[in-house]
């Protein structure tokens, strides 16, 4: 059974531990994943040695009632804060390196629960060697968010959401839709190795992750004039997805990414079958004109993702 987000007693809850006591809960709850200052909590910044090449920042929040609600369990919660971060690193091709957290928080939240959440977090830092150097915490009546920003580097080609062109291929890797119903949003784990793997394509033109929908997501990739033609029937569905949940759902973390209209299909798919044997990769479609989208063709402007403040 989970553990509840707020403590039924005052005694059991952050508010009764202080600013002091909760910071040096976290740095305990995070252990390994945070070293010691100045290159971790505990100064006024974080010491970081000099990153080879160009940086990545990219910032997520996690929000209680948004991103996760009493179904998900504390631990969960706290990996899929840093793995929604991790998933933007992954679509520009690029490689993780450290982590700063703003939390504000409710006095009222469970220690228990938080102790879940950042041993959660812990994990999945560990896992990516991702350290957690820093970080704020707030009071914030009534909610729960942390935020994350995250810094990466690019070890080569930097992969950006332009570059798409009229007759390029559309894929996308996994499946899609039912996120919520099936517990994918937290339980997904990033395609940083993919991306990595996709940046070194030549054939490989413009690249997002799938976070609000395919729907909304697909028209980040395509450029003015031209449509994404995509077919219902191609979609990667996880099991009892409608074509309305794979286009809109959302929270599928997936890669979204062009090929080159002139490549070699057959080679390309078969070298991303060696490197990652077992993960689905599937052309859903392709760029068109506008004014020229196929008989047949879905188009995303009739389904819906997510869009903040509508």
């Amino acid at each position: 059974m989970n553990a509840p987000l707020y403590a039924r007693t005052r005694r059991a809850s952050v508010g009764a531990l202080g600013e002091a006591a909760l910071i040096a809960r976290i740095r305990r709850w995070l252990g390994a994943a945070s070293p010691r200052p100045p290159a971790g909590i505990g100064d006024d910044c974080a010491v970081l040695p000099p990153l080879l090449g160009r940086q990545l920042v990219t910032v997520d929040p996690l929000i209680q009632g948004i991103h996760f609600d009493r179904r998900t369990p504390a631990p969960a919660a706290g990996a899929k804060l840093l793995k929604r971060n991790l998933s933007d690193i992954a679509a520009m091709g690029g490689r993780p390196r450290a982590a700063v957290i703003a939390l504000a928080l409710d006095p009222r939240v469970s220690v228990a629960w938080l102790g879940g959440f950042y041993r959660g977090l812990a994990r999945e830092s560990r896992r990516h060697r991702v350290p957690i150097v820093g970080g704020d915490v707030a009071t914030l009546p009534g909610a729960f968010v942390a935020t994350l920003t995250l810094i990466g580097s690019a070890a080569g080609r930097v992969l950006t959401r332009t570059g798409g062109r009229r007759g390029d291929w559309i894929y996308v890797t996994g499946r899609l839709g039912r996120s919520l119903a099936t517990g994918h949003h937290h339980r997904f784990q990033p395609r940083l190795a993919e991306g990595a793997w996709l940046a070194r394509r030549p054939e490989v033109r413009a690249m997002l992750d799938v976070s609000d929908g395919l729907a909304k997501d697909l028209w980040a990739l395509t450029p003015r004039g031209l449509a994404p033609a995509v077919y219902g029937p191609l979609l990667p569905r996880r099991a009892g997805a409608s074509v309305a949940e794979a286009m809109g759902d959302g929270e599928d973390y997936e890669l979204l990414f062009c090929v080159a209209a002139g490549a070699r299909r057959g080679p390309f798919e078969a070298a991303w079958r060696r490197a990652f044997p077992g993960e689905r990769l599937t052309c859903v479609g392709r760029l068109v004109r506008a004014n020229s989208v196929p008989p047949g063709a879905l188009v995303p402007g009739d389904f819906h993702g997510y869009e903040h403040l509508r």
